[in-house]
């Protein structure tokens, strides 16, 4: 699991540019995380969990949940949120906190919340899918309490070019402006893109691309957004989410410069692997969500097989 320096191609976005940074990541302890919650709730499997630090030191929860497999699929996710005071087992509120509809750029389904604390209470970025269950832009939602939020419409719509935005990762700098990293569709795959912007929902300036899949490797087809490690400011770190072509997900790292302008290490093998499966159908995923620092502790939550909520407690090196 050692970071990689090499020369650094412009032509090619996968090349780690030159560096002495002697930087890695392994994992010291999984626990499983438990929510409690109505019925409603428990009926579903989980996704995507969002977990941040209030300043009282609540543990905060935003969690997405989808019927399960062999079930009428009514949408692809409704958006549950709950408070715990350890980090690992939640108290759910009695109803969902974002559902679909009634617009329809989220008529489908509400998935994959992540949530920007604010002077004013909460800005809560998520995906909206369409009515085809198929197709979706990310969308936001602002309010005083996670149970009084109110939908604002899309922050980031799609193009020709970049199609289902979605999986969004938000880094607020200095200088009040918005980094957004996001997922999109291009390719029959799915890549990763930044804009800034100066505000929640922009408007959005382009950045070149982060990072690219890299060949012969356990993520040379799919990436997908995941959280930002931000204690060092001067060498922020993604643990990010690839796949091959057959969409079997892991949970890796890369680490950037303090202006998110150049790689300066990348985890060669994956971080975070789900457990071994018997029949290779099954649903093969590891998918990181949020991570956070508590008492000198760094937590990454994640999501595994698409139905089970975990955290890896990590060690970096």
């Amino acid at each position: 699991m050692h970071g990689a320096a090499a020369t650094a191609d412009p032509h090619r976005k996968d090349d780690v540019a030159p560096s002495d940074i002697a930087l890695d990541f392994n994992v010291r302890r999984i626990d499983t995380v438990v929510l409690d919650g109505p019925p409603a709730l428990m009926a579903r499997d989980l996704m995507s969990p969002f977990v941040w630090r209030e300043d009282d030191g609540r543990w905060g929860i935003m969690v997405r949940a989808v019927t399960r497999p062999g079930e009428p699929m009514v949408d692809t996710g409704q958006i549950w949120a709950g408070w715990s005071d350890d980090g690992r087992r939640f108290a759910m509120l009695d109803t969902p906190s974002i559902v679909p509809g009634p617009d329809a750029h989220d008529a489908g389904g509400v998935e994959d919340p992540t949530v920007v604390r604010t002077a004013d209470g909460y800005v809560v970025y998520y995906s909206g899918v369409l009515a085809d269950h198929a197709h979706g832009e990310l969308s936001y939602a602002t309010g005083p309490a996670l149970d009084r939020l109110v939908k604002s419409g899309v922050a980031l719509a799609s193009s020709k070019s970049e199609g289902n935005t979605k999986e969004a990762t938000v880094d607020r700098s200095d200088d009040g402006r918005w980094r957004l990293f996001y997922e999109y569709a291009a390719d029959d795959a799915s890549r990763i893109g930044l804009a800034i912007g100066a505000g929640v929902a922009g408007p959005w300036t382009e950045q070149p691309t982060p990072f690219m899949p890299r060949e012969d490797s356990w993520d040379d087809w799919h990436l997908s957004t995941g959280p930002l490690l931000r204690d060092d400011p001067a060498m922020p770190v993604m643990f990010y989410n690839g796949a091959t072509r057959d969409a079997r997900w892991r949970i890796g790292w890369v680490a950037f410069d303090a202006d998110y302008t150049r790689v300066v290490a990348r985890g060669i093998q994956p971080l975070v692997t789900p457990p071994p499966v018997d029949d290779r159908s099954a649903t093969d995923i590891a998918f990181a969500a949020s991570v956070v620092v508590a008492d000198g502790a760094i937590w990454l939550y994640y999501s595994l097989e698409d139905r089970r909520l975990a955290r890896a407690l990590i060690r970096r090196s």
